[in-house]
Parts: C-alpha cells; structure tokens; sequence
C-alpha cells in the first residue's frame, strides 16, 4: 500500500498476454459485440521511410445496420530494448453500414510515434525515443486476436526519433527488478528481468539554470492597468503582471481557501484568478471548477453522464465529443468555468478503485478519448482539465502511495495518453496527483510538469493540484517548504486554498520563503501569476459572484 513497484514494466494489461500468455485471456482487448457481423478487406500497405498508409474495406455480413471497429496493431523487432508482441498503432469506426454494404477506413500509422525511450544506453542512446533495426509489422482486425498481417516495414538502421533528458526517474536506492523479454532456444517468448535504471541526473543544478527572470518594472509614477487594458491588446500580459503587488501574486497560486467557493456557484468544487478583491477590482474574474468525469456536480443539480471506461468501450471519439460538447453546454448554464475532466490514468490493474474515471489499458485509445473531451467541452468556451497527471493507478492510499515506474514505462505507458491527448487538443488546464511517481508527490514534480509536460510536450496552459496537498520541504532546495516547493516545481495552483487536510494558505509556504536566502525568486512568483491570468484572459470566465454569494462571503 506504501510503495508499488511497476514490476511488469511496459508489459502492461494486454501487451503481457500476447507477449507472454496469448491464449490465457478470457476476453482479448478490442473485442466487442454489435448488432450484425463484420469481414475485413485489407489493401496494399502503402509506405514512406517510417510511415504506413492502408485502405480498408469493411463490409456487412449480417442481417442488420450496424458498425465496426478497425484496429491496427503493430509488431515490434526483437532488439536491445524489450518489446511487447502487440500495441494498438491506429483505430477508426466506420459508420453505419447497411446489411451487405460495405464501408471503406483508412488507417495511418507512423512508426516514430512508437518509438521505444532508451533508460538505460542499451541502445547506445540514453535518454532517446528510438526505433532499432529490423521489420516492424502491422497487424489489422477487430480487436488485438482477430487480425491478419497486412504489411511490413524495414528499419535497415537505428533511427533516434528524439534526444531528450532524463526525468522523473526512480530514485537511488529505490530500484528493483523490472519485466523483459528473453526467449529459448525455441524462440517462445519467457519471462526475464533486470535492474530498473536509478537517476543519474542533477536535478537541483537543471532547476537553478532554468529559473525565470523577473519581470521588468514599470515605470515610477505609472498608472497601473486594468485587465480590460490586456484584453484590449493596449497592454501585455507582461506589463500587467509586472504591475502585480506581492500579496495578489500570492493569492493567484492558491485557490479561494475552501471548496464551495462564495464567488461561484452553490456547490462548486473551488475558485481561482480573481480571488482577492483587489484583483477583481482590477478586472480579474475568478474562473469556478467544478467535478467531473461523470457529470456536473453542484449543489442543486448532478446530472450523470456514462463513465470514462464505458465512454472508451464505445471506441468512437467522434460520438464522446458530442457528448462533451452538450456537457460544456450544461456547464455554461451551470455556472462552471473548468470541468475536472477527463481521468487520464492507465487502468494497470482491474482493482484501482478509480478506475471508472479512467479509460483503457492502452494510452493510444486513452489520448484519444481524453482528447474528444477536451476538445468538445473547450468548443464551447469553457475549460476541461484532465487529470491526474501522473501514475495514479491505485485508490487505496492514495494520498501516500509511492509509484514507482521505470522512465521508459513512464513515458511509454502511463505519459503518453497526456501526451496524445495535449497535442490533440491544447487543454488549458490539467491537474496533478496525490500519488507519489518515484518518490516525489505529483504536485512538487518539476521533472513531471516542468520538464516533460511543458518542455517536451508543449503544453503552455495551468496546473492546480489535485485538492490539497502534503506539506513537506524541498530536498534540493532547504529554503523552500510546502507551496513555495510547489510553484518552483512549476504547479501553479494549491486548490481549494484550504488549511484542511493539511494544506497551507497564503501566510505560510510562499510568504515565508520569498526573497529569503535560497528561497523563492520573484521571477517563480510572476511565472505562476502568467500562467494563471493567461488562463482567465483565454478562458474569459463567466463572471463575479452573485450580490447573495457575496452578502454570504462577507458573513463568513
């Protein structure tokens, strides 16, 4: 319960099946049933260096209309890196189709986008995604058993794809034995392992070479300006936060103190942006959020919508954005600004209570249905905020269970559906953990949201943690405990803002450690106040509260 080892490695759900047990499962992944029956044409593999093209020709066999799932799997060559026998490369759903018609999809796959990340040097390239030499075949069918070969690729070279850093990986002393793939004599695929790389990073000095430079200051005896004034184009965003006084520069990193905020509507789940008076004085709207996954939850209304693991069985982004887009419809009615939604985890075992939240086994079909959300809730201009970023695979202790994951497992399993997902659909915000991930709590990880999820994955929106936090101090930095710890790790928002569970407000954590030796920069501060008005200034949120919510607010 305190510490779970990801033994298995990338061999997650059923990649270790068809590696290691092809005939063990019941139920095979991407099988499914419908009202009619389906054969499968397939054309001739069209192929580009890394890339793949196919054609294919669904056709009805049944007595009624009805629809399919195309799936295409790809094989990876045995090399230096151990690789699963299957993992979903491409899907698409034809429409419907009438009895003995027939229905033509086409399947892309690019072979860079598998690409295997090096934690070791095995291949001579630590720290890269890489493809090695060898055929790489791809599979189609209706789901990962029911498939015939359709083409091949040939890899004459190793290819590295991309050089990055290492991040996030396990601590010294913390290592243990991970899952690969030996084979006998025979050439049947057995269970090996060998030792998880530990860091070798210095992730203190790759922090202090990247701190933010503080904004310049306006000139003496200038007006400051209004929000209106940034939304207008007469000022920067810059400009305007340069003008920010500390005390609301602190209060931007912290939610409204208390879930059911005054400032929204009855039953919300936490506010921030305009949560001091001086800053809504000056234009800045607080921004409402709301739970989640399964329907909008406020006080008078919780509408249920289907679960994420029934939206994903449905294998039909296209229909779960709709859905989403009639959500974000009910949000605008509702007085929320940001759904906290969709759940992103990976369904690693059957047993993580949370994982009706959640939606596959496999982070492609994960990405992409996280990504209809987003992009159908943020169509109608609200904001979703996927979550919870990262390695939240068990509910029980949750708060100080300590995932401990390979980095190629990491990036290859549990990063990737977020990493999908933000290149699909540009989520303006995205939420943190409880969980530890290799010994550091979601919301003090700079390695997962400052270096990979904005350095490499491009996401330039808000982070907020999951709701509230443990208070610990910074191992690298001794100066820095609880949120200053937090915005130095890139995480923008405390949320709710609470003392409850152990939380900190604004008095303590940030207040204590800015401009004291070692401590927090200014620079941080303006950071995290760019990221959260960037937010409001995109997102426009829907307003102040109500004359009742404030008349309450002030008896508080």
């Amino acid at each position: 319960p305190d510490v779970t080892n990801y033994v298995e490695d990338v061999f997650v759900g059923y990649r270790y099946y068809e590696t290691f047990a092809p005939g063990a499962a019941q139920f095979h992944f991407g099988e499914g049933l419908g009202y009619t029956s389906f054969s499968l044409g397939l054309g001739n593999l069209g192929s580009d260096a890394t890339r793949a093209h196919l054609d294919v020709t669904a056709k009805n066999t049944g007595e009624r209309g009805g629809s399919t799932v195309v799936q295409a799997y790809l094989e990876t060559p045995d090399g230096k890196l151990s690789q699963p026998a299957r993992r979903l490369a491409a899907v698409t759903r034809t429409g419907s189709v009438v009895a003995g018609q027939s229905a033509t999809v086409s399947l892309d796959v690019d072979l860079r986008d598998f690409a295997s990340y090096d934690d070791s040097g095995a291949t001579g390239h630590r720290s890269a995604y890489v493809l090695e030499p060898g055929t790489y075949r791809l599979h189609v069918g209706q789901s990962v058993k029911d498939t015939e070969l359709a083409g091949e690729i040939e890899i004459e070279n190793l290819i590295v794809v991309q050089q990055l850093e290492e991040a996030s990986s396990i601590q010294k002393g913390c290592g243990f034995d991970r899952m690969i793939l030996t084979r006998g004599d025979d050439g049947e695929a057995t269970v090996g392992y060998e030792p998880a790389p530990e860091e070798q990073r210095d992730l203190a000095r790759r922090i202090l070479e990247h701190l933010p430079k503080e904004l310049a200051a306006p000139a003496e005896g200038a007006a400051a300006p209004s929000f209106e004034e940034v939304r207008a184009g007469k000022v920067s965003l810059e400009e305007f936060v340069a003008t920010v006084g500390t005390e609301d520069l602190i209060a931007l990193a912290y939610g409204d103190t208390t879930m059911d905020s005054p400032l929204g509507v009855r039953g919300n789940a936490g506010a921030l942006g305009g949560v001091t008076e001086s800053l809504r004085e000056r234009g800045v709207a607080p921004a409402i959020t709301t739970d989640g996954p399964s329907g909008l939850r406020v006080s008078a209304f919780a509408s249920l919508l289907p679960c994420g693991t029934a939206l994903a069985s449905t294998w039909n982004p296209e229909g779960v954005r709709e859905l989403a887009e009639l959500h974000a419809e009910e949000m605008l009615a509702k007085g929320s600004d940001i759904l906290l939604s969709p759940g992103m985890n990976i369904q690693r075992d059957p047993l993580c209570g949370r994982n009706f939240e959640y939606f596959s086994e496999d982070p492609l079909l994960t990405g992409l249905m996280g990504a209809a959300i987003v992009n159908g809730v943020q169509s109608k201009g609200v904001a979703a905020c996927p979550k919870h970023y990262a390695a939240n695979n068990q509910e029980h202790n949750r708060i100080f269970s300590d995932s401990r994951v390979s980095e190629r497992a990491l990036r290859e399993i549990y990063l990737r559906g977020f990493q999908i997902m933000v290149k699909e659909s540009q989520p303006q915000t995205i939420m943190t953990s409880y969980n530890k991930i290799n010994g550091v709590w979601g919301h003090y990880s700079y390695d997962l949201v400052t270096t990979i999820l904005r350095g490499e994955f491009g996401f330039d929106g808000l982070v907020m943690t999951d709701w509230w936090m443990r208070m610990v101090e910074d191992p690298n930095f001794p100066a820095l405990r609880y949120s200053a710890y937090r915005v130095r790790g890139g995480i923008d928002v405390l949320m709710p803002g609470s003392k409850e569970h152990g939380g900190d407000t604004c008095d303590t954590g940030v207040k204590d450690s800015l401009g004291s030796d070692g401590g927090l920069t200014l620079g941080e501060l303006q950071r995290t106040a760019l990221h959260v008005l960037r937010f409001v200034l995109e997102a426009n949120p829907q307003g102040h509260a109500t004359s009742a919510e404030k008349g309450r607010r002030n008896a508080m």
